[in-house]
C-alpha cells in the first residue's frame, strides 16, 4: 500500500473524520453536547472554540456548603439526640448525634468540591457553555442569541460570602435543562456576566425612559396586612403550633390552656377570636414577609433596553426583562388589595417560565401593591407609551353574563345550605341552623360578588394593546400586545349558546399563554376579535347584518 504524501495526510487531517477524533480525544469539557442545544453540526468546528476562557466555580461556594450542611446537622440532631437519649446515656446520644454530623457535613462538602472540580464554563461571541457531572457528564450549549434572561439571586450566607447564583434563561416553557444554572460564583463575576449576556448592539435607547421607573416607598407596606398572604401566614401558624405540640407529646395540653381561656365564652365567640388572632399573626408575618421580599426595590431600565428588578432583604434578587421580550403588562388586583385602591404590575413577556424548576414564581412581578393610579403609570412607562392602555375605556359584556353568575352564586350557596338541612332532618336539629346560618350570611356576600365580577368583566383597544378584565377575587386587567396574539380560540358551552354568549381566548407566546375575554355577547366578541387582530379571525366569520355597539366604561370602575 502506498505511503500518503505530506499533502494528503494533511487533507485528511482536515477532514469530518479527523474533527470528530480530535472532539473525541479532546481534553475534559471539550467533547460532545447534550439537549436541545447541542445544535452544532458534526463535524464544524465550535464557533467560540478558540476565543472563549473557560472558567470554574467560585471555591467560597464550598464554605457556602460546609455552612449549610453545619446548620442542617444542628436542626436535625437535637431531635435526633433527645430522642437517643431516652435508652441510653446522654453522653452516648450526643456522641452518636456528633458522628453522624460531622460525617454529613464532610460527605457533603467533598461530593461539592468534586462538583466545582469537574464543573466549567465559559462565555464566547455566539455561545455560552457549560460542562459537569462526574459519573453522568453534561455538556450544554445556549447560542446567545436565544438568551432572555439573565437573573441574580443570593441568600444571606452566600451575601456574606460574596457570591451569587447566576440564572441563565432561554424563555423555553418545556423546563428541565431550559436554563444555565451556575451555582456559585463571585458577585462581580455575576453583574459581569449579566452586563455581557444581555447587551444588544441594536437595541434601541430612549433616554427619556432609561434609568429608575420606580423605587421603594415604605407607604406601600401597608398593603400587606390585607392581601391573601396574611390568613394563610394565621393559618400556617396555627397548624405549626398543632403540630410541633404533638411531636412533643403536649398537644392535649395546649386545647386545654386554649380551653381554659375561654371557658366562660360561648363557642362561636370562641371560633371568632382564634380566628382573629390567627389573622393578627398572619398579619404580622405578611409584614416581615413583605419587608423581607421588597426592601431596596428598585425597578429601572438600562441603557439598551433591559428592565431590571432588584430587590430583597436578607436573599437579594435581581431579574432582568429583555424589552423586546415583553409583550404586554398585567395589573393585579386581589379583593383586599383593591379596596385600598391598589394594584401590582407584572410582565407579560416571554422567557419567563413560571413552572421554573429553581422555585421562582415571581420573575414576572414588576412592582409590589401600590396605588392603582402610580401602577397605571408606570405600566405606561414600561411599555413606553404616553398613556396607560390599563385604564382605557372597556366594553361592558351583557346582561346575560350578569344573569349567568348570580345562578353560579346561588348554587354554591344553596347547594350546600340543601345538603346541611337534609342531614338536620335525619340527625339533628342543630344541622337546621347551621344551614338557616349559611343561608343568611353567605347568600347576600355571594350575590354582591356576582354583581361585582359582571361590573369587571370588560375588554377593548387601547393604540397597538388589547385589553381586557375579569374576576372579583382577583382581579386582572392584561394589556396585551396586538401584534403578540398569534391565534384566538372561540368557545361556547350549550349554556352560553343559549344565552348568546362567547368566550374567546388570546393566544400568544408570552405569559400564562392564554388570555381570555369571558362571557361576551356573540356578535359582540367576535367582531372585537377581528378588529384587535385584522385578518386572524375574519376568514372564519360570516357576514353579519348589524353588530352589537356596547356601552364603554373605564377601567377605574
Amino acid at each position: 500500500m502506498n505511503e500518503p504524501t505530506p499533502g494528503e495526510e494533511r487533507r485528511r487531517l482536515d477532514g469530518p473524520e479527523a474533527e470528530r477524533e480530535r472532539r473525541l480525544d479532546a481534553p475534559e469539557g471539550e467533547g460532545h453536547l447534550d439537549g436541545p442545544e447541542a445544535d452544532t453540526p458534526e463535524g464544524e468546528r465550535h464557533p467560540d472554540a478558540p476565543e472563549a476562557e473557560w472558567r470554574r466555580l467560585d471555591p467560597r461556594t464550598l464554605l457556602a456548603t460546609a455552612a449549610l450542611l453545619c446548620g442542617v446537622a444542628g436542626g436535625a440532631g437535637l431531635p435526633v439526640a433527645l430522642g437517643l437519649a431516652g435508652s441510653r446515656p446522654l453522653w452516648q446520644a450526643v456522641a452518636w448525634v456528633l458522628a453522624g454530623a460531622l460525617l454529613l457535613v464532610l460527605g457533603g462538602t467533598g461530593a461539592d468540591r468534586v462538583r466545582l472540580l469537574r464543573t466549567r464554563y465559559r462565555v464566547g461571541p455566539e455561545r455560552v457553555d457549560l460542562h459537569t457531572g462526574l459519573l453522568h457528564l453534561k455538556r450544554r450549549s445556549l447560542a446567545r442569541e436565544r438568551i432572555r434572561s439573565v437573573d441574580l439571586t443570593a441568600n444571606p450566607l452566600q451575601r456574606v460570602l460574596g457570591l451569587v447564583e447566576v440564572r441563565i434563561g432561554t424563555g423555553e416553557h418545556s423546563g428541565g435543562d431550559a436554563a444555565l444554572a451556575l451555582e456559585l460564583v463571585a458577585r462581580a463575576e455575576g453583574e459581569r456576566l449579566r452586563r455581557e449576556l444581555l447587551t444588544r448592539a441594536a437595541a434601541p435607547e430612549d433616554p427619556r425612559h432609561d434609568g429608575a421607573l420606580a423605587t421603594l416607598d415604605l407607604r406601600w407596606i401597608r398593603y400587606a396586612p390585607v392581601s391573601f398572604v396574611a390568613p394563610a401566614l394565621g393559618g400556617a401558624a396555627a397548624g405549626a403550633v398543632m403540630q410541633v405540640s404533638e411531636w412533643f407529646g403536649a398537644q392535649g395540653e395546649v386545647i386545654d390552656w386554649i380551653g381554659e381561656r375561654f371557658s366562660s365564652v360561648a363557642i362561636p365567640w370562641t371560633i371568632l377570636w382564634l380566628l382573629l388572632v390567627a389573622l393578627a399573626v398572619g398579619a404580622v408575618g405578611a409584614l416581615g414577609l413583605w419587608v423581607e421580599m421588597w426592601w431596596n426595590y428598585r425597578l429601572e431600565r438600562e441603557p439598551g433596553g433591559t428592565l431590571r428588578v432588584t430587590r430583597g432583604l436578607l436573599t437579594a434578587r435581581s431579574v432582568s426583562i429583555e424589552e423586546r421580550r415583553l409583550r404586554g403588562i398585567e395589573l393585579v388586583e386581589p379583593l383586599g388589595v383593591r379596596l385600598f385602591g391598589a394594584a401590582r404590575v407584572d410582565a407579560v413577556a416571554t422567557g419567563l417560565a413560571e413552572k421554573d424548576e429553581d422555585k421562582h414564581g415571581d420573575l414576572k412581578n414588576l412592582t409590589p401593591a401600590v396605588p392603582r393610579p402610580l401602577a397605571d403609570r408606570v405600566a405606561a412607562r414600561v411599555l413606553r407609551e404616553p398613556g396607560p392602555p390599563t385604564g382605557a375605556p372597556l366594553a361592558a359584556h351583557p346582561r346575560a353574563a350578569r344573569n349567568r353568575r348570580i345562578r353560579w352564586a346561588l348554587w354554591s350557596v344553596l347547594t350546600p345550605a340543601a345538603l346541611l338541612a337534609l342531614l338536620g332532618l335525619l340527625l339533628t336539629p342543630a344541622l337546621l341552623y347551621g344551614a338557616a346560618g349559611w343561608t343568611a350570611v353567605l347568600t347576600p356576600l355571594a350575590l354582591l360578588l356576582a354583581r361585582d365580577a359582571h361590573r369587571n368583566l370588560g375588554h377593548g383597544v387601547s393604540g397597538a394593546y388589547l385589553v381586557t378584565r375579569s374576576g372579583t377575587v382577583r382581579r386582572t386587567t392584561v394589556a396585551l400586545q396586538r401584534s403578540g396574539v398569534i391565534g384566538w380560540t372561540v368557545k361556547q358551552s350549550y349554556v352560553q349558546r343559549r344565552a348568546g354568549l362567547v368566550t374567546l381566548t388570546a393566544t400568544t407566546a408570552a405569559g400564562s399563554g392564554a388570555y381570555e375575554i369571558l362571557d361576551a355577547g356573540r356578535s359582540q366578541g367576535l367582531a372585537f376579535a377581528a378588529e384587535a387582530v385584522p385578518g386572524l379571525l375574519t376568514p372564519f366569520l360570516e357576514p353579519a347584518e348589524g353588530t352589537e355597539t356596547p356601552e364603554a366604561r373605564s377601567t377605574e370602575g
